[in-house]
């Protein structure tokens, strides 16, 4: 089934309990005693109380607000037709590639509409077998299979579970031969790999315990520990804390050839320390340091008997690969491997040999290198898009990888590096025609005159008559770049006549670290800057209109839709903020978030950047009186990521001093996170609900 046409004109009027123009939002409690002096200046904060989400009083606001919420969305009269029609398109079977571990074969797969992934094990002469069923680890599939790590042998298996989305991980022990336990869960891991050192035990990462809420707490000593199979967890071994024993992030990864431990730590997102540890040594050989400030990014892609090969941006902003002797691996004895060039470059290996993958303009160019040789070959893609997936173990003679773009669903390649061939492993089930969508990359001028990219995708034969409902997508930050892939949810959108266009707004990572710094702390408002332009650019190109204009973004592109609404509240008809970061005065006082400041800055920074923050935060740039588009924040009960207290705050004070005649919603899915493992049912209705909310708001009453 496929939905009817968009009809442009309102056909229909809803009346008694209907979506309108009047709204009696639930009563939400003032405590105007509440407030912070920073720099002189006196920050009131009358909401601060739905920070607290233990208290029953939140969690009664929680309740109402969704009632409120979900009675506007169900008199939507097409919400249940935009839901089946997703439903439809989700529902086609989806398999991973395989991948060897031992003597065993692992792949996953979905029938459609399971809520999670099943792991398969392949079995001579039989059908594949179910190896584990995160659909059976609770009722709705909202405990997800956070990450699989087996050991060396294939013999063990420790996955990682998460309950109702949080971060927070259990890590079980199985054997791969039936699947017995032969550990102790263990409990209250966070922000971890697990690396096995043989299968005596592995390492892993985790905070210190902390105080009140786990969903909330600040998190700032990460530690990295080793566990030896058989031991109670409380006797697990500190194997790394940083020097003065305080680090945000740390991660230790044993080499392939099992003979170092490497360790990265870091205090942000951006930057780190190298540390590593000859395993011949065993637990007491010392940690050598191979790099010891935060200025720059630094990551082992792979050891090679006694040598290692490093990602690095010192002295390379697009970053560049070198190498030098393991233990003796500081800046001074590098010797380059892969120069640095006018491209971003990123680079994995497996099946014996390097893959540097560069961006260009966004997308995917991929380069195969030998260690011996040096530069082999391009890989020769399908077209333009992105490519992903080039890595395994070096043992492996075979490697698979996807390609996909905007229009070109998600497709599994084989890949045989001895002569460069491709071969079409598995093609997308997904009901849809490449053919009838067009898919193109545009430059605009942000306000600075920095030329911005921007994807455009539609149905072909689009009329630019300045009617089309449009959704902008935007993210901006951390050094992520926005390539193209296929979006099975938009499909919906885009069938019926819908824009969708992705902007690559500074602050990611598409044109290096330049790019990504030119959108951070006291630049951040280039970020903002770049996105009204994109929206500026629609509308001037006849794309759209903007009472038929959404915006849309998660996490650090929730703050970006945040931002823009309120900076720009005439330019969008919807805003869609989901599980933003809303409170810049506050954001680091929860969980990790002090680890956002190289991207952010924080109050305590400077007056300066006090200023500054509070020049564009999201909550405290709410004004009254004002016409605000229509809006529904998204988040969850168990982000966290980005505590729901963000968008709890911004969503009451959105309701206490919005003047007009647009809805301000909030929906807060329950046993959920900040995304990832989300059930599939989870999902397809958020994003019904999404599309029929924009829709609705954009004027348009019926589907024909």
């Amino acid at each position: 089934m496929r939905l009817p046409i968009i009809s442009l004109t309102a056909l229909a009027v809803i009346t008694s309990c209907s979506p309108s123009s009047s709204f009696d939002y639930p009563e939400t409690r003032k405590d105007n005693s509440v407030a912070d002096t920073i720099f002189g200046t006196a920050i009131p904060d009358p909401y601060r109380w739905l920070e607290d989400d233990l208290s029953e009083e939140t969690a009664d606001w929680v309740r109402r607000q969704n009632e409120m919420t979900f009675a506007y969305l169900e008199q939507i009269p097409y919400r249940e037709t935009l839901r089946k029609r997703l439903e439809e398109l989700f529902d086609y079977e989806k398999v991973t590639a395989p991948f060897k571990r031992g003597e065993h074969t692992y792949f996953f797969r979905n029938d459609g509409l399971q809520n999670q992934s099943v792991l398969y094990r392949e079995v001579p002469n039989a059908e594949p077998e179910v190896f584990l069923d995160p659909n059976t680890f609770s009722e709705g599939g909202t405990t997800s299979l956070a990450g699989l790590h087996f050991s060396p042998d294939g013999t063990l298996l420790a996955y990682q579970i998460s309950e109702g989305g949080s971060d927070w991980r259990k890590v079980i022990v199985i054997t791969t031969e039936d699947k017995s336990l032969v550990d102790d869960t263990l409990t209250g891991i966070k922000f971890s790999n697990i690396s096995w050192m043989g299968n005596e035990g592995f390492f892993y990462s985790t905070y210190d315990k902390v105080t009140g809420s786990e969903l909330s707490a600040k998190t700032d000593n990460h530690r990295l520990y080793f566990h030896q199979l058989g031991k109670p967890q409380n006797t697990d071994r500190v194997v790394f804390s940083g020097p003065d024993g305080s680090r945000r992030y740390v991660s230790g990864s044993v080499s392939e050839n099992q003979k170092f431990l490497l360790i990265t730590a870091a205090q942000s997102t951006s930057g780190n320390e190298l540390y590593i540890k000859d395993l011949s040594g065993g637990l007491d050989a010392p940690i050598i340091p191979l790099v010891n400030n935060f200025e720059h990014n630094h990551n082992v892609v792979h050891v090679e008997d006694e040598t290692i090969y490093v990602l690095t941006n010192l002295n390379a902003p697009n970053r560049r690969l070198v190498k030098a002797k393991a233990l003796e691996a500081t800046p001074d004895k590098w010797e380059e491997v892969i120069a640095e060039k006018e491209m971003p470059l990123s680079v994995s290996s497996g099946a014996g040999k390097l893959f540097a993958s560069y961006l260009k303009d966004a997308t995917s160019m991929i380069v195969q290198y030998d260690l011996a040789s040096g530069k082999e070959w391009e890989v020769e893609l399908l077209g333009v898009g992105s490519a992903g997936g080039f890595g395994s173990r070096w043992e492996d003679s075979i490697i698979f990888y996807t390609f996909t773009n905007y229009v070109y669903p998600s497709t599994i390649f084989s890949y045989n590096p001895q002569n460069g061939e491709s071969t079409l492993y598995r093609k997308s089930e997904v009901l849809f025609d490449p053919e009838a969508f067009e898919s193109k990359q545009v430059f605009y001028e942000s306000k600075d005159g920095t030329k911005i990219p921007m994807v455009i995708t539609h149905k072909k034969g689009l009329k630019l008559n300045s009617k089309n409902p449009t959704i902008l997508y935007g993210y901006g930050g951390f050094n992520v770049s926005l390539t193209p892939s296929f979006n099975t949810s938009i499909v919906a959108w885009l069938e019926q006549g819908g824009i969708y266009a992705v902007a690559n707004l500074r602050g990611g990572g598409e044109y290096g670290r330049a790019w990504h710094d030119a959108g951070t702390k006291l630049q951040k408002q280039n970020v903002f800057d770049d996105f009204i332009a994109a929206a500026e650019y629609l509308i001037e190109q006849g794309y759209t209109h903007n009472s038929r204009l959404a915006i849309s973004g998660g996490s650090n592109g929730g703050l970006l839709v945040g931002a823009c609404m309120t900076q720009r509240p005439d330019l969008f008809a919807v805003a869609l903020p989901a599980v933003g970061v809303l409170d810049m005065l506050r954001y680091h006082t929860f969980t990790a978030g002090a680890g956002w400041a190289y991207d952010y800055g924080t109050v305590d920074d400077s007056e300066e950047m006090f200023r500054y923050l509070l020049g564009y935060s999201p909550y405290h740039n709410l004004k009254t009186g004002q016409n605000y588009p229509a809006t529904m924040v998204t988040t969850a009960d168990h982000d966290d990521r980005v505590v729901p207290a963000h968008s709890f705050k911004f969503a009451a004070r959105l309701q206490e001093v919005n003047d007009g005649p647009n809805p301000t919603l909030i929906r807060i899915d329950v046993d959920a996170g900040h995304g990832a493992g989300k059930p599939t049912s989870m999902i397809i209705q958020e994003q019904a609900d999404k599309f029929a909310f924009s829709l609705w708001n954009m004027g348009i009453k019926t589907l024909e």
